[in-house]
């Protein structure tokens, strides 16, 4: 039986979580399927043709599947289910809320947020924010997964040459229709996908003391801004740059953090970074137990000397 991956993408591109995704696939047995559901998704499609790994892409196209809406992006799923053994979701926020339609569907346990394969049917994944590791096995005919980017090396974008097969699509459910969307606009990486990233916590003390002392570390780095639960609570900065259990996983090459202690919830999110540079003046702070490179020292001084040394 084949693994089948559900791409998330933008009609124009692929995201990068897919290629994570299509890595964990790749480790389940047997081929790798992609399904790219949407609209004048042509470009998606040949895009997910070159993954090193893929041998089949499925191209369901349909005004319907434009915008990803989980209704319909489930019916799409399980219309070709019964042809796999595995169905693998990135665990995002569309993941996230398509996976559990699917598998409600099929009758099946979910298994979310794996970080690793141990065979065909046995899965790592954490639990208790990140302090323990379940070791889970399923005995579904049909396995519906959502894989942790964070716990895999991505596959090559290019050096494949599957082929692209088209598909039936299924018609608009009628459950759930597109509004609009309120997007916020940056020049920075996005913070899921940045190799560098410069969060602050909640003892910058204010939203302009947060762009003051933070972004210019971040722009000399070319880093995406993070920031913990306590600061994004306290109106320091936006939602989508909090990072933590209950924010994005991350796990860039470089993660800086200045002013934060290193509460649980905020280490589950950012604790397998390659390298993790923590400022703080608490040498009791949790963030120091997971810090490759540590600085005790006040965050509005050291900060702004490291700026000027790079």
């Amino acid at each position: 039986m084949a693994a089948l991956v559900i791409a998330e993408h933008d009609n124009a591109s692929l995201k990068p979580a897919t290629l994570n995704t299509v890595s964990a696939a790749t480790q389940c047995g047997g081929e790798v399927h992609v399904l790219v559901a949407g609209h004048n998704a042509g470009a998606v499609a040949q895009a997910a043709a070159q993954i090193v790994g893929v041998t089949k892409v499925i191209h369901a196209d349909n005004a319907g599947l434009a915008h990803g809406l989980a209704e319909n992006l489930a019916a799409q799923v399980l219309a070709m289910a019964g042809s796999y053994s595995h169905i693998l979701f990135p665990a995002t926020a569309s993941g996230k809320n398509t996976a559990p339609r699917v598998a409600a569907s099929l009758d099946v346990a979910q298994l979310s947020d794996i970080t690793k394969v141990l065979s065909p049917d046995t899965f790592e994944r954490p639990i208790y924010a990140g302090n323990a590791i379940a070791t889970v096995q399923s005995m579904d005919a049909t396995k519906v997964i959502t894989v942790r980017t964070t716990g895999f090396d991505p596959a090559a974008a290019s050096g494949g040459s599957a082929a692209v097969d088209s598909a039936t699509a299924v018609a608009d459910s009628g459950k759930s229709s597109y509004v609009g969307s309120e997007l916020s606009k940056s020049d920075r990486p996005e913070l899921t996908a940045a190799k560098i990233i410069v969060s602050g916590g909640r003892a910058l003390g204010s939203a302009e003391k947060f762009n003051e002392v933070m972004t210019p570390l971040a722009d000399k780095l070319g880093a995406a801004l993070g920031a913990s639960r306590a600061a994004v609570d306290a109106g320091y900065a936006p939602n989508d740059w909090q990072v933590g259990q209950t924010g994005k996983i991350v796990a860039p090459q470089l993660y800086v953090a200045a002013g934060i202690s290193g509460a649980i919830q905020h280490l589950a999110g950012m604790k397998d970074s390659k390298v993790i540079v923590a400022i703080n003046k608490d040498p009791e702070a949790p963030i120091f137990s997971v810090a490759d490179y540590g600085l005790e020292a006040d965050l509005f001084t050291a900060v702004p000397e490291l700026v000027g040394k790079l």
